[in-house]
């Protein structure tokens, strides 16, 4: 492997006329992937990301542990006087570099360190070196109204509580509610009290709250900054996994961004991190949001420490600016792989282009091959039963029907008439001009009650009245009651005459099917 290594690294000066360097490269990745067990996907994209000699230095990081360190709670105390304590019980540490100022290096302990006084007391708290930078990049002020969309555990929510002085308004919210409970743990041990935790998808966060005054999102992704903690990484990643975790981050930032508030006093920002190094989860991410939103990358505030983001990388061209963007190694800065982008966010508004295709996966569309009409008449119940129940779930993202607002203008304007009618039909059998009446059947012995149904409409005044009753022979007015009682006296003749033919017809059927029975007989 180290005579290949050679060989490729003096090719373009010494190149070998029996071989080729892209057999040499075949030979080379298939011996790293053998010797530092990695599968071939993972370790052709380490070839393209690193030279030949940082490519080896970057696997043999992998293969140990990072330092472990703690961060002072400054809620409660300071770090010199709880490196005093910690000293004083055995253990060996230092301060962190000097980019931070509550970080503590602990190199031997002869307790745990998640089991000492000072920890349960809130006193410091487990953390990566590298989940301090993206809140140092964010910067959080007192007072502010601040957006953690991927909290869990709480290491980075904590912080930012801290760095406010436990003034304004956290939202921590986090998708898995199993994982909320390390936060509420870590929320109540480290003595924060102006933190709201949730559990909502994030992608659907811009509808549910919004208006913050900075955003941070650590995003998930495939954790090839981390392999030194999960092994697994190695075999168990491929490009289908790369691709969904991508996909998935468009989301987010996008989501994150729609969720910032640009007119906000001293706000307005937004800081994009992640624990891995692939492009496809960086760099390509945040020139994805610089494409879809009106934001610009500004510096992260880390300057002096980590590598500048990519502008080129193979077949990709990105913008310029994100080279203000920073990258962490393990083999350089002995800490987990970290990818860390700040965002000015400069206008709500959401650009729209003309030739623009929907990327966002998981956003429910309604459409129909007829044509929209603005009194929603192209959609049917069935229709607008399922738009209620993808709405109904939680976290679920659903775009408006066409349509769907004049819809519901309609069938609320059905129900108030039809309560109208109701109405006018029970107020008509309350009116004392309309009288109920008993119908006595005679061909039964038994009495029918039947209630003569009124006319739907509004009840007639006295002067229409009048004006609209029958004359009597007389020459007089006759009243709606006695105008009334005559009708229904015609009527009572009427089904008087009907009964009698029915009875009449009844009787000569049956002396029909007598006789017939007796012929049959």
């Amino acid at each position: 492997m180290e005579k290949v290594m050679w060989i490729l690294a003096q090719f373009s000066r010494n190149p070998d006329p029996t071989k080729k360097r892209k057999e040499y490269k075949a030979v080379l990745k298939h011996d790293l992937c053998t010797y530092y067990s990695y599968n071939e996907f993972l370790m052709g994209e380490f070839y393209e990301l690193f030279k030949l000699e940082e490519l080896r230095q970057f696997l043999d990081a992998n293969e140990t542990q990072r330092p472990m360190t703690i961060r002072t709670n400054t809620l409660k105390t300071k770090r010199r006087q709880l490196a005093q304590n910690l000293i004083a019980r055995g253990v060996n540490l230092d301060p962190l570099e000097k980019w931070s100022k509550v970080g503590l290096v602990v190199y031997d302990s002869p307790v745990a360190i998640g089991a000492t006084t000072e920890y349960l007391a809130g006193h410091y708290m487990l953390q990566g070196a590298s989940s301090f930078t993206p809140v140092m990049a964010l910067a959080p002020q007192p007072g502010e109204r601040i957006l953690d969309m991927c909290a869990a555990p709480g290491g980075k929510t904590t912080y930012i509580a801290q760095l406010m002085k436990n003034t304004g308004m956290i939202f921590a919210n986090d998708v898995n509610k199993k994982r909320l409970d390390a936060v509420k743990a870590n929320v109540h041990r480290l003595g924060v009290s102006n933190t709201v935790i949730s559990n909502y998808d994030a992608r659907s966060f811009p509808a549910v709250i919004g208006n913050f005054s900075r955003v941070l999102l650590d995003a998930p992704c495939s954790g090839t900054g981390v392999i030194s903690k999960d092994p697994s990484v190695k075999m168990n990643k491929d490009e289908t996994d790369l691709n969904r975790c991508s996909h998935l981050q468009k989301e987010l930032i996008l989501a994150a961004i729609d969720s910032c508030d640009a007119k906000s006093k001293n706000g307005g920002y937004i800081v994009y991190c992640t624990c891995s190094i692939m492009v496809e989860e960086n760099e390509d991410v945040v020139d994805y949001a610089l494409k879809k939103r009106n934001v610009k990358l500004v510096p992260t505030g880390l300057e002096g420490f980590g590598v500048d983001g990519f502008t080129k990388y193979r077949h990709h061209r990105f913008h310029p600016s994100l080279k203000l963007t920073k990258r962490y190694y393990p083999h350089i800065h002995n800490m987990d792989g970290f990818y860390v982008a700040k965002f000015k966010k400069f206008s709500n508004t959401i650009p729209v282009s003309k030739n623009s295709k929907v990327e966002e996966a998981d956003v429910e569309e309604f459409t129909t091959t007829a044509p929209k009409k603005e009194d929603g008449a192209n959609i049917s119940t069935q229709m607008l039963k399922r738009y209620q129940r993808k709405k109904r779930k939680a976290g679920a993202i659903v775009r408006p029907m066409p349509g769907l607002l004049a819809k519901k203008r309609c069938m609320r304007q059905i129900v108030e008439n039809r309560k109208d009618i109701k109405e006018a039909h029970e107020a008509s059998f309350k009116s004392p001009s309309i009288p109920k009446m008993v119908v006595v059947s005679p061909a039964t012995t038994e009495e029918k009650v039947a209630v003569v149904a009124a006319p739907k409409k509004t009840p007639v005044t006295t002067a229409e009245a009048t004006t609209t009753a029958p004359k009597t022979t007389n020459g007089t007015t006759a009243t709606p009651v006695v105008a009334n009682k005559k009708k229904i006296q015609a009527q009572e003749e009427v089904y008087q005459k009907s009964e009698e033919s029915c009875s009449s017809s009844r009787d000569q059927r049956r002396c029909c099917t007598k006789a017939t029975s007796f012929e049959r007989s």
